[in-house]
């Protein structure tokens, strides 16, 4: 079965998600970002979801982790939660 690790960011609007993917590609660390910015509680951790499935996640969500090259960060990705930017660490097929 497939899994994943990944990491994301969590934000209420996607200007703000924007600002911030515009950091992280300037050279800001992901996980201070996260840490500083997302209101996931994963935020303590960088962002870091540790391993999941397909089907663990809301659908927006999913379809970006198991689709997307691994460490570029994707997004925004809009979800019933707000709006994420998301960066795939690790996937297995």
């Amino acid at each position: 079965m497939a899994r994943a690790t990944a990491r994301h960011i969590l934000v209420s609007s996607e200007e703000k998600c924007n600002e911030l993917k515009a950091q992280i590609e300037a050279g800001a660390d992901f996980a201070e970002v996260a840490k500083a910015n997302s209101t996931c509680p994963s935020s303590r951790q960088g962002g870091d979801l540790g391993s999941f499935g397909p089907g663990q996640m809301v659908r927006e969500f999913d379809t970006v982790v198991f689709s997307a090259p691994l460490n570029v960060v994707q997004g925004p990705v809009k979800t019933q939660f707000g709006y994420h930017l998301l960066e795939v660490t690790s996937r297995q097929d």
